[in-house]
């Protein structure tokens, strides 16, 4: 061999061992912090869980007599505000978000409109809402404006004190929910605005980001159990927009559910913490929960996630004593076959109730 090639040899061996030297892969298993580290990079799904209630209307009409009203049950109570939620502030807490119908106005201002009801409750009567975990509050409905304009920028400026995030129309709220951007769209579909508005407010939800939008829509016709042919086309066309989840209002009753290309329309869900009426006819309600999920594609998971709760909006038979409670018994099972029945008249579909 010449003293070339074996130079050369010898320059390869010394490379070799240095190179060894250098990286000498382990023979030892990925540690835990191995692990850890890999698992992050993994995406993962992420979900969040929605209560949803009706109409919420924190005052009686001031043409409606004393005796009975909202107000006189808040004497009654000694300004105690945990009265009237109490039922619901455990199922309320749970959740990662409890979004209400807030149906009339929070204020001292302004002048009674010409109509045949207006709601203008006091300010502190904000306490009802945060002592139950409320943490939102859909304005879009045809009582927010009951005492003018001003009384619904004082409702926001209120609810927005206490940390409860509001919304209507164009005034869409955003919510970082479990690392889940979520956007809330509050429609008021008894205008013709509201109606052509709705589907650029959603599609401005997703261009903002939202990675979920629930819409909060007011809707239909007061007391009537199925929703009208414009309800559903308005449905469908929310969905197809881009909304995960409509949560509807305004009939007072139930209204039946119904699921369109992956998503749920809850057509009303009747009242809830309702001051209007000492006496509704219909004292029947139901709230709505659901778990909405993003899989690791960032893509809507449609699990089936949701049930309903069958309620009364009084605790006593008979009068509307303004404390809604979860039916139990046989009224629990009448009011859970007047949910069943009222989806069937839109379309057969299987409900969870809990």
């Amino acid at each position: 061999m010449s003293y070339k090639k074996l130079g050369m040899l010898l320059l390869a061996v010394v490379l070799f061992i240095i190179g060894t030297a250098i990286y000498t892969p382990s023979d030892k298993p990925n540690t835990e912090d191995d692990i850890e580290v890999s698992q992050t990079l993994i995406p993962k799904s992420r979900s969040i869980t929605v209560t949803a209630t009706g109409d919420c209307t924190l005052a009686t009409d001031i043409t409606t007599p004393t005796d009975g009203s909202f107000e006189s049950k808040v004497e009654e109570q000694n300004h105690d505000y945990t009265y009237f939620l109490r039922n619901f502030k455990d199922l309320f807490s749970s959740d990662d978000l409890t979004i209400v119908n807030f149906e009339g106005t929070l204020s001292t201002n302004g002048e009674r409109e010409d109509k045949q009801f207006a709601f203008r409750g006091n300010p502190e009567y904000v306490n009802i809402l945060t002592s139950a975990s409320v943490e939102a509050a859909n304005l879009a409905n045809n009582h927010s404006r009951d005492y003018g304009e001003i009384s619904l920028l004082d409702t926001k400026e209120t609810l927005n004190g206490a940390g409860i995030v509001n919304f209507i129309g164009d005034d869409i709220a955003y919510m970082d929910i479990s690392g889940i951007k979520v956007g809330l769209v509050g429609i008021n579909a008894l205008n013709d605005e509201g109606v052509t508005s709705m589907t650029t407010h959603i599609k401005t939800a997703k261009g903002n980001g939202a990675e979920l939008v629930i819409l909060s829509i007011h809707w239909g016709i007061e007391k009537e159990v199925e929703p009208t042919q414009e309800q559903r086309e308005l449905a469908h066309k929310a969905v197809d927009a881009g909304a995960d989840l409509v949560i509807g209002t305004h009939p007072h009753v139930i209204e039946g559910v119904e699921k369109y290309n992956g998503r749920y329309i809850v057509y009303s869900l009747g009242n809830f913490c309702f001051g209007g009426n000492t006496a509704p006819s219909d004292m029947d309600t139901m709230v709505m929960r659901a778990t909405l999920t993003l899989d690791e594609n960032n893509m809507f998971t449609d699990d089936d996630k949701i049930s309903f709760i069958p309620c009364r909006i009084s605790s006593s038979s008979g009068i509307n004593d303004y404390q809604p409670c979860i039916a139990q018994g046989e009224e629990r099972t009448r009011i859970e076959q007047k949910i069943k029945e009222r989806t069937e008249l839109i379309a057969p579909l299987e409900l969870t109730f809990e």
